[in-house]
């Protein structure tokens, strides 16, 4: 049979897990039969006699994906931790230096973006690209923006 772990004596170890079937079975710790011990909440297969739980073995919890696009129903919103007006501002008032590609997690090009900026030559290069990367972030869906940076 199976069912979840409902409460377990800290003391004694006895406890208690409430079954399938709807009936409650109380369980020693020489009933527990995995490594470690009960925790509550936990889902475990058990036999049964009578109201006592035997030969309980926790269920290994099925791994759930909880992050990328394969946890998302296909029309739910895409979210990220960045915000695209913050990356705006950046490129706009600071993009010659490359914050704003450090910002959106692209090192590379920004540290490109900041060697370039110390020559003359190099600023002439990267100020017009801050602008470029100004417009389009503004211009950018929110769910592009998270789709790329989140």
């Amino acid at each position: 049979m199976r069912g979840r772990v409902l409460g377990v004596d800290s003391r004694t170890g006895d406890g208690v897990v409430a079954g399938d079937d709807g009936q409650r079975y109380t369980f020693r710790p020489a009933d527990w039969a995995a490594r470690g011990e009960p925790e509550i909440g936990i889902e475990v297969d058990f036999e049964t006699e009578r109201s006592h739980a035997l030969s309980i073995f926790p269920i290994p919890a099925t791994p759930v994906a909880t992050t990328g696009p394969a946890a998302l129903p296909a029309n739910a919103p895409r979210r990220t931790d960045r915000n695209k007006y913050v990356a705006a501002l950046l490129a706009f008032f600071l993009g010659t230096l490359g914050l704003h590609r450090f910002y959106l997690g692209r090192n590379g090009s920004g540290i490109m973006m900041l060697v370039l900026t110390i020559t003359v030559v190099g600023a002439l290069v990267t100020a017009p690209l801050a602008l470029i990367d100004t417009v389009r972030t503004l211009f950018m869906s929110d769910d592009e923006f998270a789709r790329r940076y989140g």
